[in-house]
């Protein structure tokens, strides 16, 4: 059957079988692949979320269980989408070569992001810094609250917060004072020329012996370490459990004092005498 419009015979039958075609070969193909892509989705959602229990079950941090999700999710999409398209018949090569274009615009356009992207990922597989430790970058120095993708939370004795770069925090250098159990306190104390050294010591000996939060072993160390110019200067040497370090820090300096003054053992400090000549 023909239908004139225009000047254009349109053949219905031939159209219709096209159609038919197009459903026997292609459509079947879109269709399945339509019902692979949903099952595809909806298994990934669920494999991830049950992948997300185990790891919690297993202590694993949470930024690294938040951050490996967040990952997998969009891999393993794409990557269903790029199958979908295949078994369909869509041409991948052109959309391989779009998707690999826009990640490079978008990656030239946020490098510093990327650089933190990289300085997170290396911070969660290497742990140099771990949830709760007391660390001392360049500019600061606080406990770390939470390590995200691109910034490090950092909370300062004062209850300041301050976000570093994990690029920055990655690359640069850092001291860690709670990656270690123990913990050394050293203080220097000065007393005069004139003041018995052998009593000196002998006090310092016995307020560490009275701190209970001083390690016997590693063994306590006191020593004269430095004739100086208007003192004899003591080093304190006394090893604790890193929690307790703050406490022995400033326990010592005022227990110290104290039993100096009950002894009557003089701390020096600086002085000037000034000698004045009358001119004639």
């Amino acid at each position: 059957m023909f239908f004139a419009k225009g000047g254009v015979f349109l053949d219905i039958t031939v159209i219709f079988d096209n159609i038919l075609h197009w459903i026997s070969t292609s459509g079947v193909k879109l269709v399945f692949g339509l019902i692979g892509l949903w099952i595809g989705w909806k298994a990934v959602n669920k494999g991830l979320k049950t992948l997300n229990t185990l790891l919690k079950k297993q202590n694993i941090d949470l930024t690294l269980v938040s951050f490996f999700h967040a990952f997998a999710d969009i891999a393993l999409k794409v990557l269903l989408v790029i199958v979908f398209m295949g078994f369909v018949g869509i041409p991948t090569a052109g959309f391989a070569a779009l998707l690999a274009s826009a990640g490079l615009a978008v990656g030239l356009a946020l490098q510093g992001s990327l650089s933190n992207f990289a300085g997170g990922v290396i911070i969660l597989l290497l742990r140099p810094v771990q949830v709760g430790n007391y660390i001392e970058t360049s500019s600061y120095q606080g406990t770390v609250e939470k390590i995200g993708i691109f910034y490090s939370h950092l909370v300062t004795a004062d209850n300041r917060e301050i976000l570093i770069p994990n690029g920055a925090l990655a690359n640069g250098s850092l001291i860690n004072y709670s990656s270690k159990p123990l913990r050394r306190v050293d203080l220097t104390f000065s007393v005069g020329y004139n003041d018995d050294i052998l009593k000196v010591k002998t006090i310092l000996n016995k307020i560490i012996d009275n701190n209970p939060l001083i390690l016997k072993d590693p063994e306590p160390f006191v020593a004269v370490s430095e004739h100086a110019a208007s003192s004899i200067n003591f080093i304190v040497r006394a090893w604790c459990d890193t929690e307790n370090y703050w406490i022995i820090y400033f326990d010592l300096l005022e227990t110290v004092k104290i039993e100096f003054d009950n002894n009557n053992i003089s701390i020096p400090y600086p002085q000037m005498d000034l000698h004045m000549q009358k001119s004639e």
